[in-house]
């Protein structure tokens, strides 16, 4: 499995072997020492999964917990093609306000972990885009949030040649500076303290 760094502290892509034959493939999307030597730790005790399916130009985004308790996230696509794309939203960070966009498909069956605090926004570039998510923490209503993924300031790289669909939440979410007023973005610091309690 190969290991990337994204311009995201803390965020990693990985890309695993696939094993063509005349069935079809097999695939190992994550692997727990290439996870653990790139990142440092094991992964988080998965405390949920999701499943969402999507048709083209479908933008989900920017979601982020509440943190503490915060949420981090190990997501890839399971049919399909979607930009996923990460956002560093946590106050104080090195690389606040930084984003990177990663193209999974079923093709390279790229991979992204999330660490706690940052945002995670997706386009499904395809009808029927599926994504599949393992997640640290429980959804909580009340703790996730969101962020516009139109705000210009953060220039993200939606495609010009898809209609945008949206979300009602979504379409009203405030900009990342506009969160920043609130108050409500996660800080870097106490999602680093989150992590080291996940991680031990």
């Amino acid at each position: 499995m190969r290991a990337r760094p994204l311009a995201v502290a803390g965020a990693f892509e990985f890309t695993p072997q696939v094993f063509p034959d005349e069935r079809g493939y097999f695939l190992s999307p994550f692997q727990e020492p290439a996870f653990a030597a790139t990142v440092g730790h094991r992964l988080f005790p998965v405390a949920q999964t999701n499943h969402s399916m999507s048709r083209r130009g479908v933008v989900r985004g920017v979601h982020f917990t509440v943190t503490p308790p915060g949420t981090a996230k190990y997501v890839y696509c399971a049919r399909g093609r979607a930009l996923d794309i990460i956002v560093d939203i946590r106050t104080g960070s090195p690389t606040y306000g930084r984003w990177d966009a990663v193209v999974l498909d079923t093709v390279d069956f790229r991979t992204v972990y999330f660490p706690v605090g940052v945002g995670h926004a997706f386009v499904a570039l395809e009808d029927d885009t599926v994504m599949s998510y393992q997640l640290s923490g429980s959804y909580v209503p009340e703790h996730e949030l969101a962020l516009s993924a139109l705000d210009p300031a953060l220039r993200l790289p939606i495609p010009t040649d898809i209609e945008v669909t949206l979300s009602d939440r979504d379409r009203v979410a405030p900009t990342l500076a506009e969160a920043e007023r609130l108050g409500i973005l996660p800080s870097y610091v106490a999602a680093q303290r989150v992590e080291r309690e996940l991680y031990g």
